[in-house]
């Protein structure tokens, strides 16, 4: 009996590994070499590169980077065990989303003019993982780490000018190699780097700033910029300072810059400066690189807690991972910024990269946004958390791993601190602490402005305790906490002057985390764990109902359900919460589900709540009303009529049990003097009628990698979301664009996301349109069973 159950999972298996290899049953168009043309310093690589997984054959097709293939829909969908990039049976499980890594290969063929004695280089932004890299057969090298950039050298290997060059990838990304979705290819940038014989190194220009302060706000008597760099023998530097509008405003062959009443960077106003670096000889320029540059002094102290320019500055932190939801991994830039715009428009200024370096685009959103960044890492040393993980690879390259994310990163602003691990089994160990003193060494000696920390979580079952973390965390500029903000105000008895900050905390314990941050100058801040849903690590914040629970959720959850934003970036419930702990708003109304029989909410879970008030099945039925607030009273009207009046909570909550009738509830926040201060109300809604559209910009740019969000809402005819209108939705795109995305927030109803067709999740989806590189106008048109049809135009050009 155990056999046959055992075959009658793999035989499955072994059709869709078969189905994977052959999947292409007719020969794509092989596209034309792309001829290069070596006008810029930088050029992008990413279009037309041939892909197949398994082995390279006249069947591969063409993609174009950013590319993610465990997100693409799998061969043999049949509704049950396979589900657009789903599979019930994947060896990655609910960690990985139940989607498909492997082996697969990408290359591409080019030309080039004469390079008149430049170099060629090319440069990978991120690969997952295990990278071999070939140029015209000749193997470059191997990469492990999928989330560093790499750069080989092409110019001893390349074809004479006119010939065809090719570029072969082979990405390995077998077995479990992380405990979250990853993603699988080369998911980000790829680039071309043409070099004169005689060039600046950028990876090896570090730009430091030096303020004087006048008073304890956002201005500066002076400000020094200095740029450390070698160059060539034989050559000098020059250095100006532009601002906002590129106009010079200073000017050195130094390599410090000075100037007089700066514009400083901070979260509030991320101004920017370019620092433009020109390396010259006999008057003639040979090679520049111009990079953005923040002006901020930032100091830390037990006493005084963050300053930022001279200001005590409060960490409101989110955990993030690199996926970008309907997209998984692929990093188009466009997603990057609507992330941390996301996050920034719901009150956070700060981001931990949990747990692995990001992409520079987010960082450049981060800069131009104004979020801060704890840039980590690590979420391994040598010791495993899964069978196949970096672990594996650490001892052997942690080192230029470790460089490589400094060199590129250190000339952000937004980034203020460097962590070098999460939650590592080693840290405490001897072993442990010689890493720790080793990675903080690599660290220093390429950037000794900013702080350094690692996220420490409780030992658990076991000899140690968590007074065993005092010697690795005494070697940290910051302590990170990792759901410790209980142990806060004993450590500081223990250790004195430690600086603590609350490096993952739940949802649930946020309000008293907070109150810490806010009373203990010593700690500096808090990250929720997480500020947006991911794939992977499928159901642990849920709420569900059921006799028993359990710590993740498996087959058909595929996203993690802990974050304040869906992976589509609309609100859930904790995310008005936090709007009232953090002052945003002065009242929220949340209703529970009808039923709450047997309800378990997970340690990053939350009930279930929403700001809903439409209960058409429950009409007269009783709910539970929480109010949110921090006034003193909450007094609540139903349809005209005043329910009640209750005393705020300590947890800032009044809870009510309110009939269901249509209509409206109204909660008032009312001071000690029973004041009104803030209102909050929630509708009832008629039934669907209408699909409304709306687009984060009417213009994109005619660019390949150009994308538009189209928001999708059903609505009544009265223009409100119908919160229970879970519909299928259909979709058609004309003009200069194809599907990039099509999908809801919802954390259990498997589907494919780059098909036409979406199924609401609470009266929402989410459309990503994706630029052909043609300029034209894009229309798309939603369609679905009664409702009348939604249409919107986007324009590139």
């Amino acid at each position: 009996m155990i056999v046959k159950l055992y075959l009658r999972k793999l035989f499955p298996a072994f059709c869709l590994l078969t189905a994977l290899t052959s999947f292409a049953q007719k020969a794509p168009k092989t596209p034309k070499p792309e001829h290069i043309r070596l006008s810029q310093r930088e050029i992008r690589f990413d279009d037309n590169w041939r892909f197949q997984k398994d082995s390279l054959t006249n069947t591969a097709r063409t993609v174009q980077l950013p590319h993610d293939w465990s997100i693409e829909d799998l061969p043999l969908q049949n509704d049950s065990t396979i589900i657009g990039p789903f599979y019930k049976y994947s060896p990655l499980k609910e960690q990985g989303a139940y989607t498909i890594g492997g082996t697969a290969w990408y290359q591409k063929s080019f030309t080039l003019p004469e390079l008149n004695d430049h170099l060629l280089h090319i440069r990978f932004d991120g690969v997952y993982m295990n990278s071999d890299v070939w140029i015209n057969g000749h193997h470059l090298g191997n990469h492990p780490y999928g989330y560093t950039p790499f750069t080989y050298d092409l110019t001893p290997y390349l074809s004479p000018a006119g010939h065809i060059n090719t570029i072969t990838v082979k990405v390995k990304n077998e077995g479990l190699t992380s405990r979250w979705y990853t993603g699988s290819g080369i998911y980000r940038h790829v680039y071309l780097v043409n070099l004169p014989a005689l060039h600046l190194d950028a990876d090896n220009i570090a730009i430091t700033t030096q303020t004087a302060l006048t008073k304890a706000d956002t201005s500066a008597a002076s400000a020094t910029i200095t740029v450390n760099t070698t160059i060539p023998a034989g050559t000098q530097l020059h250095l100006r300072l532009l601002d906002a509008t590129n106009t010079p405003i200073a000017e050195s062959n130094t390599h410090t810059l000075t100037i007089t009443n700066p514009q400083l960077w901070s979260p509030d106003l991320p101004y920017r400066y370019k620092t433009e670096i020109t390396l010259q000889k006999d008057n003639i320029i040979l090679d520049k690189v111009i990079i953005p540059t923040g002006i901020r002094e930032v100091k830390i102290d037990p006493n005084t807690g963050l300053l930022i320019n001279g200001v005590r500055t409060l960490l409101k932190g989110a955990n993030i991972h690199h996926d970008n939801g309907l997209l998984g991994a692929a990093a188009f830039d466009r997603a990057e910024e609507r992330k941390i715009a996301l996050l920034k428009a719901n009150g956070f200024n700060a981001i931990r990269t949990s747990h692995n370096p990001p992409s520079p685009r987010f960082l450049e959103a981060c800069d131009s946004l104004g979020m801060l960044v704890i840039d980590e890492a690590f979420d391994t040393w040598d010791d495993e958390k899964t069978p196949a993980d970096y672990s594996r690879f650490f001892r052997d390259h942690h080192t230029q791993d470790l460089e490589a994310i400094v060199r590129r990163d250190r000339n952000h602003p937004s980034v203020i601190m460097w962590s070098i691990g999460n939650e590592i089994h080693e840290r405490a160990e001897f072993r442990g602490i010689l890493i720790t003193k080793e990675l903080i060494g690599t660290i220093r000696s390429l950037d000794s402005t900013r702080l350094i920390t690692a996220a420490f979580n409780d030992f658990g079952p076991g000899t140690l305790k968590w007074e065993d973390a005092d010697a690795p965390l005494a070697l940290l500029d910051v302590a990170g906490y990792n759901y410790g903000w209980t142990n806060y105000y004993l450590d500081k008895k223990r250790v004195k002057n430690r600086i603590m900050m609350g490096t993952a905390t739940t949802a649930r314990d946020f309000q008293n985390a907070w109150n810490h941050v806010e009373g203990l100058n010593f700690v500096i801040g808090d990250f929720v764990w997480a500020g947006m849903d991911y794939l992977g690590e499928a159901g642990i914040g849920h709420s569900i109902y059921a006799n028993q629970d359990s710590a993740r959720l498996t087959w058909p959850w595929f996203n993690a359900w802990c974050g304040d934003l869906d992976i589509t970036g609309e609100k859930k419930p904790q995310s008005y919460y936090r709007d009232v702990v953090w002052r945003r708003s002065p009242i929220e109304i949340l209703v529970h589900t009808p039923d709450t029989a047997n309800e378990k909410t997970s340690f990053w879970g939350w009930p279930d709540e929403l700001p809903r008030w439409s209960y058409p099945n429950h009409v007269r039925k009783p709910m539970q009303v929480r109010v949110f607030t921090r006034a003193k009273y909450v007094k609540l009207e139903q349809n005209g009529e005043v329910l009640a009046t209750k005393e705020t909570t300590p947890d800032l909550t009044a809870t009510f049990e309110v009939p269901v009738k249509p209509g409206t509830i109204v909660a008032n926040a009312l001071d000690r003097n029973k004041k009104p201060i803030g209102v909050k109300y929630l509708v009832s809604t008629s039934e669907p009628a209408i699909i409304v559209l709306r687009a984060d910009t009417n213009t994109i740019n005619a660019d390949a990698e150009s994308l538009s969000y189209i928001n999708v809402e059903v609505q009544d005819k009265e223009g409100n979301v119908v919160p229970y209108a879970d519909l299928p939705l259909k979709c058609r795109i004309s003009g200069p664009a194809t599907l990039a995305g099509a999908g809801s927030g919802a954390p259990n109803r498997m589907a494919s996301f780059q098909q036409p067709t979406l199924t609401t999740f609470r009266g929402k989806g989410l459309i990503i349109l994706r630029n052909t590189g043609h300029a034209g106008k894009i229309k798309l048109e939603v369609t679905g069973d009664n409702l009348k049809t939604g249409r919107i135009t986007v324009k590139a050009k």
